[in-house]
């Protein structure tokens, strides 16, 4: 049998090897590991904890000595140091003493048996404190005994002898635990320390043994397998390439034939291709086999192109026949609309100037309402908003107007109100705001006709009508929606309107309500439409909001008239940004 070093028996070969010396050096570890482990265990589980509890016991003793010295000197026997006595002798004692007998359990016999004496020492010690000094010194009678006193001097020093004795047993016994503790790590880092040179020893076979790996595996495989990756890619990117692989008696060298086979393959295919893709469909092409998919779809792919060929070249001269007359046919559609938009947007533009030749001119708003502004936007190039002012008397009417839609229906509306109002302050004897509109109402109505078709809609108008005096500063207004702002010493008066529009009437009619307020020199009066509060914009493309609005007013109210109006167009157009303007926008303010 022709025996072959395959790619997976040199691979299998070079990493087996670093697989047994990883195992190994895997095994040993574990080894030292687990030995270290249980000396840790007992360091931490037994003589830490030991050496601590002793050294505990200790500071217990050294308190109970500072406490009866100061029983036996201190004649105060309401002192809170007695009570702290009496319960290390008889809570805290016990409990470290339980601690440490079940510590000692693990302790050599030794260490046990000095542990016993010092247990019984102290119990010892403990009674002298209770029997000889606490109970006879309990009272200031007691003191005054010399005899107690002086017996009780004498169980203070054989109490301070005994305590000598203990303190010495402790720490004998405190320094053998830690003796202990020093062999149990001086064991455990010898362990560590062979470990460690062995691990050292091991990486650098490793890493000699990786390198020699990976140098015969690049050798013999990665640079055989990047060649045929490089010679791959370029055929994804549709370039066959021109190098070859070299013959080798293994799997790479299998795949390097089969490559240069397809190769030469798609050569002959690629200039079948290109002759058939410039117009020869008579070029030669073979299969390479009864079996090649490829060769034969290219032989039908050449056919159905001569066939399509011919075909097209009767469709496209079809078509271009076609769209010639289509483009003669759009051309004249497009001029006769460019033709009919200009009219129309003639006819808006023209529209606007009518618009603008009802509203008050600035010249008549500087002589009848002296330090007032308007700031007038409309939507489009008409607006459905309008002001109006007039005088009549004593009496300066001024109106601020928001008619159903905007843009040409709204001029519509803004036109019939303004004649609607203008015929009821001239033509009739009504003075107050709240009759003119009841009488403006009625003249919408009749003239819109409503509730007489079917096919009426809700056209109205949301208006706030104000009639200022300025003799006696008197202010009357009436209002259907829109409200009116007063802001007088920095804070902002607001006055609701009626809840129902001018000329838009549901059941039986309703007559609006006629408001009376004494204004004061200072003061500041707003009337206005909701399209400023209602325009959307700022950074998450909300509205403007009416709160927003007050705080405003609020914030600009002391500037002189035009900065307002100003301040007001500023703030609204950065606001809006690049959104498109959403209503027709009035405001009109009057400083009194």
């Amino acid at each position: 049998m022709n025996f072959r070093f395959t790619i997976g028996r040199r691979i299998g070969t070079g990493f087996g090897t670093l697989i047994v010396l990883t195992i190994i050096a895997f095994v040993l570890t574990l080894s030292i590991v687990s030995d270290s482990k249980k000396k840790t265990t007992t360091v931490v589980d037994q003589v830490a904890p030991s050496v601590a509890a002793l050294k505990e016991f200790n500071f217990l003793l050294q308190r109970s000595q500072t406490l009866i010295s100061k029983w036996y000197y201190s004649k105060n026997v309401n002192d809170g140091g007695r009570d702290e006595l009496n319960k290390l002798i008889t809570s805290d004692y016990p409990e470290r003493r339980t601690e440490l007998r079940e510590l000692a359990k693990s302790w050599t016999k030794e260490e046990f048996r000095v542990f016993n004496t010092i247990m019984s020492k102290t119990d010892a010690l403990f009674f002298t404190y209770q029997q000889d000094i606490m109970i006879p010194l309990n009272s200031l009678d007691s003191y005054e005994d010399v005899s107690i006193y002086f017996l009780a001097k004498d169980a203070l020093d054989n109490a301070e002898d005994d305590l000598k004795i203990i303190y010495s047993n402790l720490d004998e016994l405190i320094r053998n635990k830690k003796l202990a503790a020093e062999e149990v790590k001086k064991s455990m880092f010898k362990s560590l320390d062979f470990l460690q040179r062995f691990v050292e020893l091991l990486s650098i076979t490793l890493v000699i043994g990786g390198l020699l790996v990976a140098f015969f595996t690049a050798r013999s495989i990665v640079k055989p397998v990047q060649l045929l990756k490089k010679m791959l890619l370029s055929m994804g990117l549709g370039i066959l390439p021109k190098e070859r692989i070299d013959y080798r008696n293994d799997e790479v060298g299998e795949m390097g034939t089969a490559l240069n086979n397809l190769i030469e393959s798609m050569e002959s295919t690629t200039e079948f291709a290109k002759q058939t893709g410039t117009g020869n469909f008579e070029a030669y092409f073979k299969p390479l086999s009864d079996d090649d998919t490829l060769g034969h779809a290219l032989l039908r792919m050449r056919d159905g192109l001569a066939e399509n060929e011919r075909v097209l070249e009767k469709k496209v001269i079809e078509r271009t026949e076609e769209v010639v007359r289509q483009k003669e046919e759009i051309e004249i559609k497009t001029g006769e609309l460019q033709i009919l938009f200009k009219q129309v947007t003639d006819s808006i533009h023209y529209a606007k100037r009518i618009q603008e030749a009802i509203l008050p001119p600035k010249p008549l708003f500087d002589q009848l309402l002296p330090n007032s502004f308007v700031l007038f936007k409309p939507k489009d190039i008409v607006s459905g908003d309008f002001y109006w002012l007039d005088k009549k008397g004593d009496q300066v009417y001024f109106a601020a107007v928001d008619c159903t839609g905007h843009g040409v229906p709204g001029a519509f509306m803004s036109i019939v109100g303004s004649n609607l109002l203008k015929d009821t302050v001239n033509n009739t004897d009504l003075e107050l705001p709240s009759h003119i509109m009841d009488k403006l109402n009625e003249g919408v109505v009749s003239t819109l006709h409503v509730g007489v078709t079917e096919k009426q809609t809700k056209d109205g108008m949301d208006m706030t009508l104000c009639a200022l005096n300025y003799k006696t500063l008197e202010l009357q207004f009436a209002a259907a929606y829109n409200p009116l702002y007063i802001i007088r010493d920095g804070q902002l008066l607001q006055h609701k309107a009626d809840k129902f529009p001018v000329g838009a009437f549901v059941g039986e009619k309703q007559k609006f309500t006629n408001n009376k307020i004494q204004l004061q020199k200072g003061d500041m009066i707003y009337i206005f439409s909701d399209g400023y509060a209602d325009q959307f914009g700022g950074p998450r493309g909300k509205k403007f909001m009416a709160g927003n609005f007050r705080n405003l007013l609020l914030e600009m109210s002391k500037l002189p008239a035009d900065q307002q109006r100003q301040k007001l167009d500023s703030t609204i157009e950065s606001w809006r940004g690049t959104l498109e303007q959403v209503d027709d926008v009035l405001i009109i303010g009057v400083k009194i």
